[in-house]
């Protein structure tokens, strides 16, 4: 087999991850860095199996001082060059030789109550108004609200079904009576869809997330605004704002659905008021 025949390698790995049943983003993102290594490893005339821990070093710091990746990225790689000698080659693995770097994680922008309402009431296309709601008002992943149906919207219970997503796992969302109101407005004046909430400009098919991006993008600008808004930020406003209010904790991580308590324990330092607003023995009077 020739150093860029790399189509052997691929074969045992599409096979381990459809063991695995990985989704189509981690997928990807195997392929993705899998090509990466290998290519860097032909282009230096080594077939992988020659590769040695000096040698994967040498990729990770030309990913580093070369690419400028950053550390957290340079960890996937990692990752999944381990993945690729344990499962692939059967290869042994020692962290040691080759270690995670460290990595700072920033806390991401949120916005004001005021600031969200002010954001969504001031859109004037319905059906971006709707989708901006729901990703709000019912704390949801961009790949949950495009995928939404029209029978997963429960009036009578107020909540919203929300199929197998990111972890897996099936919860139901609240539904606001605000994002109701404006999801009702838009169903109606837009053909009842009834099986999409939101198609997509593809027959049959639901609305992109960069679409959804987009409209945020667009109404950024319309706004003259600086923020750095995504469409996560109004899940993490979603859960900032119930934690201020005194929601608890675990309540938050079912809505949200995260499988551990330690993803929402985020919001914590998020909160600017609420239970986060503690205050300091220090300034404690003494009686």
């Amino acid at each position: 087999m020739s150093h860029r025949d790399f189509s052997p390698y691929f074969e045992k790995l599409h096979q381990y991850l459809d063991l695995r049943d990985l989704a189509k983003n981690t997928r990807t993102s195997y392929i993705s860095f899998l090509t990466s290594y290998l290519t860097w490893l032909a282009d230096y005339g080594l077939a992988p199996e020659e590769a040695s821990y000096e040698d994967i070093r040498s990729y990770i710091l030309n990913l580093k001082n070369v690419k400028g990746l950053t550390n957290h990225s340079i960890n996937a790689h990692t990752s999944q060059i381990r993945f690729f000698r344990l499962y692939i080659l059967k290869q042994p693995w020692d962290r040691y030789e080759v270690p995670t770097m460290k990595y700072t994680t920033p806390l991401p922008e949120i916005l004001t109550l005021e600031e969200t309402r002010t954001f969504i009431d001031s859109m004037e296309n319905l059906k971006h108004r709707a989708c901006i709601a729901l990703l709000y008002g019912s704390g949801l992943r961009v790949s949950e609200l495009c995928r939404l149906r029209y029978q997963d919207i429960s009036r009578r219970d107020m909540r919203i079904f929300i199929s197998a997503s990111k972890n897996r796992c099936e919860r139901y969302a609240i539904l606001s009576e605000k994002a109701l109101g404006i999801l009702t407005t838009y169903w109606q004046g837009h053909g009842c869809p009834k099986e999409w909430l939101f198609p997509g400009q593809k027959k049959g098919r639901p609305i992109r997330t960069v679409t959804v991006t987009n409209y945020i993008v667009r109404h950024l600008q319309h706004l003259g605004w600086t923020n750095h808004v995504t469409t996560h930020t109004f899940r993490h406003s979603f859960a900032t704002h119930l934690y201020e209010q005194g929601t608890d904790l675990l309540v938050i991580q079912k809505l949200l659905g995260h499988k551990s308590i330690d993803s929402t324990t985020l919001y914590v330092h998020l909160a600017r008021k609420g239970p986060a607003q503690a205050r300091s023995p220090f300034d404690a009077e003494v009686r």
